[in-house]
């Protein structure tokens, strides 16, 4: 019994974590599904059997073809073409990768630097504290969509100006949330015990008081790269997302809207299905991971 009893302490926290997140069936097949998902996308130059981007592959004779319909060279479409003969199958592999890309990259920069600003008015409190904070509170007044419109009519369409919209409207989340967790940390024993060491102030809050953050963090960032993905896709919907050279999920979306009262639902509702796969994928392994790392919510 003894044996057991120190086999169980001495489970890494790594393996504990892993084992508790296993626990939720519908989090284990998200997670299966988004890695799938990245490694299509990722792979989409092996696996896609036609390069969207490439102009001369395309023909306007296969346009609108439905699915499992055969071309005029001989290839079977399997989620049939859009109005300018592109493969549908091979369109959704290269959109996924522009939105999973804009989502996972505007997110990482959103949380380095709401991270950051959150740990100093945490840290340092006074007006630098509200300063930060007021500007959090004016952010977070003004709808999220609302706000990147207005930024890319400014700045215009690209990939960059997309990401640069969205690390604008959800820094503050990420602000806000590791200010509530430095606050409660930045009280305890070994903040103090690292000043009476007389160490600086930045190897405080990067060495001790981040890592003691990072469970909120990596809960708020899955979540919020789901919202990305998904604000991405409404910009692109709405004409302000990404250019037409480098179509997103949303962007094929909208390429099929005006064909939906004809009959033509393959050229937006599959691209459809792909955003709403991703979305639902990243919440279910965000919702687990929540569940896992509060306490509060461990019984």
């Amino acid at each position: 019994m003894n044996v057991a009893v120190a086999a169980i302490k001495t489970v890494s926290p790594s393996r504990r974590l892993l084992s508790d997140f296993c626990t939720s069936p519908a989090a284990v097949i998200g997670l299966v599904v988004l890695v799938m998902l990245l490694i299509a996308a990722l792979g989409a130059p092996i696996f896609a059997p036609q390069d969207s981007y490439d102009l001369q592959s395309l023909d306007i004779m296969d346009g609108r073809l439905p699915p499992g319909a055969t071309g005029i060279g001989g290839f079977t479409y399997l989620l049939g073409t859009d109005d300018q003969g592109r493969d549908m199958f091979s369109a959704i592999l290269y959109g996924m990768r522009i939105s999973l890309g804009v989502g996972i990259s505007s997110a990482a920069l959103a949380c380095l630097l709401g991270t950051l600003l959150g740990l100093t008015a945490a840290y340092f409190g006074g007006r630098i504290e509200t300063l930060i904070m007021r500007v959090v509170d004016l952010q977070l007044s003004f709808p999220t969509i609302l706000v990147a419109l207005m930024i890319l009519a400014i700045l215009g369409k690209s990939i960059t100006n997309v990401i640069l919209a969205l690390v604008i409207v959800e820094w503050a989340y990420y602000a806000r949330t590791v200010r509530s967790a430095a606050m409660i940390e930045r009280r305890k024993e070994y903040i103090e015990a690292a000043h009476c060491l007389a160490l600086s102030r930045t190897r405080i809050m990067l060495r001790h008081l981040l890592p003691n953050c990072l469970p909120p963090i990596i809960v708020i960032g899955t979540m919020q790269v789901a919202r990305a993905i998904a604000l991405e896709a409404t910009l692109s919907f709405l004409g302000l997302g990404v250019p037409v050279t480098e179509p997103s999920l949303g962007l094929l979306i909208a390429n099929g809207y005006q064909y939906m009262q004809a009959g033509l639902y393959w050229i937006s509702v599959f691209p459809g299905v792909a955003l709403l796969i991703i979305i639902v994928a990243i919440n279910l392994v965000g919702d687990q991971l929540r569940e896992v790392l509060n306490p509060r919510l461990n019984k």
